[in-house]
């Protein structure tokens, strides 16, 4: 996982070319007048998903994906992220193959925070909790661009 700053893209150059065209897309881009849903930038290969919600007090079921690599950003709120690692999932409780995205139970205790301007890369071994409230339910807007391996 790589949990850092818009600011310093320029250190994630040459550790995977989509992780960085990715990262550069979340400078660069104008959400703010695009609709929440999938946006293609370059087939499946890379893509985002817009998305607005409240988060929960808790995320009970870590999520993994085996195609692609997450980087998550927020646009507006503020929200925590449990991490584990996929080897310490106690057990998958849904798997969504089609969907790439597998449920699972299992510690992840450590956290990060998102608020904007900050992001998240999320590797296939990292087990991770999105969406959980940090001083109570807060709207949240995000980007979670998909890069694909």
């Amino acid at each position: 996982m790589i949990y850092d700053s818009l600011a310093h893209i320029e250190f994630y150059k040459d550790i995977h070319p989509g992780v960085y065209k990715g990262l550069k897309l979340l400078a660069e881009t104008d959400f703010s007048q695009l609709e929440d849903k999938r946006h293609e930038v370059d087939g499946d290969d890379l893509f985002f998903l817009l998305q607005s919600y409240e988060t929960k007090p808790e995320n009970l079921t870590p999520e993994t994906h085996q195609k692609y690599i997450d980087i998550q950003c927020l646009l507006s709120g503020v929200e925590a992220i449990g991490i584990g690692a996929l080897e310490d999932m106690t057990d998958t409780v849904e798997a969504r193959p089609e969907g790439d995205i597998w449920f699972h139970h299992g510690p992840a205790d450590s956290h990060v925070i998102l608020t904007p301007g900050k992001f998240a890369v999320l590797w296939p071994g990292d087990a991770h909790a999105p969406c959980i409230a940090v001083n109570g339910p807060t709207p949240c807007r995000k980007v979670v661009v998909k890069v694909k391996l």
